[in-house]
């Protein structure tokens, strides 16, 4: 059995990372929110999402596989500059107000668990030390790292067995959609399906995908490539999502029947378990919030480092060493400086995160729009274009995520 295991960690790769890197602190806030408002309502959403970011996904790791480059790249050689320049004016603010959220919540965290010592050393802290990480190793340890990083996720699955639960209701809230229409519960399905459909993440899968080829010298592009590559995404997304489902449901059983419905941060999430469902539940929910942080940031720092470099031409990847891709690192440490700095202007985190969904809300169905066209492209994709069942999955990708970009921005400046 351990062989076997073994072997299948070994399969694992750039999906597993980029899965587990949308549960980020700043996600874990949205699911705590969902399950502590409403109950199990919207635990049938980690089911849903699935195929659909799944399918996305996947299609980034194929056009990163087959071109060799990342999405952004592919873009610049076959479209229009503008479009790039335009992805980048929207993604670079949207990135930062993430990293910084994220950063927030696990310097606050930090301070809940060492309360002698303040979030703000706690969030200085954890960025030198991911400036340091990065620039340091090489990208055989870094993948190495944020692979083993995704262990700690395994945390979330523990927690909900330390309360007593009712499998039945668990079950039909699963695979039955509820869905009550008013701004409060749309809203939080817009906010779940924005954190789980990110479009950073399109970009990281291109590029990690270009880069394990490289790094492994791979030249023969064949079916069993791609079924590798496919399964490694399936587990990547679908663990990230019994991630979120078991996040919505330790929240919305614990929080939710204990009246506890207003979730503003990770740290409010993490206080609000110890008194119900005791201090292990609490500290584990902790620690998961600081690893993740440590997962998704690297990955958020690096996509929007990719499409700077590959959008102007820069030497770019993190196979190389600081002095031979000085701008690539560059952009990464700059990120988290002013990740962190948003921290200090008068945001709050929920803010921070509000602006970012904002932000992603109207890249995600151009970025998607894009993607689709791509794969559906001979002269780009060759032999490896979509299949139907991709298409259908795509397709349906983009309007779900063009209607939730119109609720957004409905709900933030139209709706009272």
């Amino acid at each position: 059995m351990f062989v076997s295991l073994k072997k299948v960690w070994k399969k694992l790769g750039p999906g597993l990372i980029t899965g587990s890197s949308d549960d980020d602190p700043s996600g874990i806030a949205t699911y705590s929110q969902a399950g502590a408002q409403f109950g199990l309502t919207t635990l049938w959403t980690a089911l849903f999402t699935f195929p659909l970011m799944a399918s996305i996904q996947e299609m980034c790791a194929r056009i990163g596989i087959v071109t060799s480059m990342g999405l952004t790249g592919t873009i610049k050689k076959h479209y229009s500059k503008k479009i790039l320049y335009l992805l980048l004016i929207f993604s670079t603010p949207a990135i930062i107000f993430n990293i910084g959220a994220d950063i927030a919540g696990m310097g606050a965290v930090g301070n809940m668990l060492f309360p002698k010592i303040d979030a703000a050393f706690f969030s200085i802290f954890f960025t030198i030390i991911l400036i340091m990480g990065i620039v340091y190793f090489p990208y055989k340890k870094i993948a190495s790292i944020l692979k083993y990083l995704c262990i700690v996720l395994l945390v979330y699955l523990i927690v909900p067995f330390l309360y007593k639960q009712d499998l039945g209701y668990i079950l039909k809230s699963a695979v039955m959609p509820n869905i009550h229409f008013n701004k409060e519960f749309i809203s939080i399905l817009v906010g779940l399906l924005g954190t789980t459909i990110s479009p950073y993440l399109f970009f990281w899968q291109a590029n990690m995908e270009a880069e394990e080829m490289k790094q492994q010298k791979k030249i023969i592009i064949d079916k069993k490539l791609m079924s590798e590559m496919k399964y490694d995404i399936d587990f990547g997304m679908f663990f990230s999502n019994v991630v979120m489902f078991f996040i919505i449901l330790t929240t919305g059983t614990v929080l939710f029947s204990s009246n506890f419905h207003q979730i503003e941060t990770v740290e409010d999430a993490a206080k609000a378990l110890e008194p119900l469902a005791g201090k292990a539940a609490s500290l584990l929910f902790s620690i998961g919030i600081i690893g993740t942080g440590f997962l998704a940031i690297p990955v958020l720092s690096g996509s929007l480092s990719y499409m700077y470099c590959e959008t102007f031409g820069w030497k770019d990847g993190l196979d190389k060493k600081f002095y031979e891709a000085k701008a690539f690192y560059f952009i990464i440490v700059i990120s988290l400086i002013m990740g962190l700095a948003v921290n200090y202007i008068g945001l709050s985190p929920m803010t921070t995160l509000l602006n970012a969904a904002i932000l992603y809300g109207l890249t995600a169905p151009v970025i998607i729009g894009i993607i689709l066209h791509i794969c559906n492209n001979k002269s780009v994709m060759g032999k490896f274009i979509n299949s139907v069942k991709s298409n259908i999955l795509g397709f349906i990708t983009l309007i779900l995520m063009a209607i939730a970009s119109v609720l957004l921005l409905y709900f933030v400046f139209i709706s009272d």
